[in-house]
């Protein structure tokens, strides 16, 4: 099954995402690294996903997406909010023109779908981002205008939508 998860921050999304895969999963984390971010919160929140990981899951941490969605085996990718935020920091495209950063993402994105299409065992992990108020920053409408757009061409690749609220899973 390929399956996208989303939802809004401290729904759910990732420990359902979690229960969807029976067995040895490989678990990708597409952001930033610990390394690279020197946030202490980040970072306990990091560890505390890795802590509820069973041991027999394998962490790869990837950048590039459609590269970690061909391991074989079961994989989950948490999440695409993080992965974009990364692409956006990698290439420096948070000033250039919206229209270059929307040219950029959507190629990857498509590679990514592509990899997606192929495969039966992928859980997808991401944000809801377009709910709210529209953000004050220009980076902010950016980043929800892209995310919006990575999740409509990664949830056509996928057989189901799950959204979470509260805890709560209502596939779509």
């Amino acid at each position: 099954m390929r399956i996208l998860v989303t939802g809004g921050v401290r729904s759910g999304k990732s420990r359902h995402a979690e229960s969807l895969v029976p067995g040895p999963a490989t678990y990708v984390a597409p952001g930033p690294t610990l390394a690279e971010d020197a946030d202490p919160d980040w970072a306990a929140r990091v560890k505390a996903h890795q802590d509820r990981r069973p041991p027999t899951w394998t962490t790869v941490e990837a950048r590039d997406l459609a590269a970690a969605l061909g391991i074989r085996g079961p994989v989950i990718v948490d999440c695409l909010g993080t992965w974009l935020s990364a692409v956006l920091d990698e290439r420096a495209l948070w000033d250039s023109p919206s229209a270059e950063a929307e040219t950029v993402v959507r190629g990857l994105v498509e590679e990514a779908a592509d990899v997606i299409r192929g495969r039966d065992d992928v859980v997808l992990v991401t944000n809801e981002v377009g709910l709210g108020v529209v953000p004050a920053h220009r980076s902010g409408r950016l980043f929800r205008d892209l995310l919006g757009r990575v999740n409509q061409e990664i949830a056509a690749a996928c057989d189901e939508v799950h959204l979470v609220v509260a805890g709560r899973v209502l596939r779509l």
